[in-house]
């Protein structure tokens, strides 16, 4: 059975610098975003905050909201690995669709990080689909929470603080995954 360390936290609060932090140890990391990314792509759109955010409600709305899960189900089926993380857990009913597929072998990590820090780690990182004022990362804080976010992070099983420097917190993911 494959095990699975899936994330789960704010938007920048670090869920994709502990991704990287498996990559680098030469796991497969399945992003959540990048399915919905996709989606966006296949229907012609700009990948902009407000598309992607909107093709990933559109989904939760028509597909349930464990619809982006569903999808990562049978990716990591064949990829046929010992251990596999996810980048961007965003709710209970995502939660419980990994639990369903693979059991105890499922383990669900929140990254903790304030505002503020998450806003600089924004301004920094320059992706497209990126806020530009923190105005706007707490319309997205709104728009994720709205989908349960805050529910998956508090039935986690392990809470990571990311408020110290990043070689601490890629020590503290290193730590986890051995």
């Amino acid at each position: 059975m494959t095990k699975i360390l899936a994330f789960v936290g704010m938007p920048a609060s670090g869920k994709s610098e502990a991704a990287s932090v498996l990559r680098r140890k030469g796991i497969t990391v399945i992003n959540m975003g990048d399915i919905i990314r996709e989606e966006v792509v296949r229907r012609g759109l700009e990948p902009s905050d407000v598309n992607t955010g909107g093709v990933g409600t559109e989904l939760r709305e028509k597909e349930g909201r464990d619809a982006v899960a569903k999808r990562c189900v049978p990716r990591i089926k064949d990829a046929s690995e010992d251990f596999i993380g996810i980048d961007g857990v965003r709710s209970v009913p995502e939660v419980e669709c990994f639990k369903e597929a693979f059991g105890d072998d499922f383990t669900l990590v929140s990254v903790d990080s304030p505002l503020d820090v998450r806003f600089e780690r924004v301004l920094a990182r320059k992706r497209s689909d990126d806020m530009k004022d923190i105005s706007e990362l707490k319309v997205r804080d709104e728009r994720e929470l709205s989908w349960g976010m805050g529910e998956a992070m508090e039935v986690s099983d392990i809470v990571i603080e990311n408020n110290g420097t990043l070689k601490e917190f890629r020590g503290k993911i290193s730590s986890l995954v051995e």
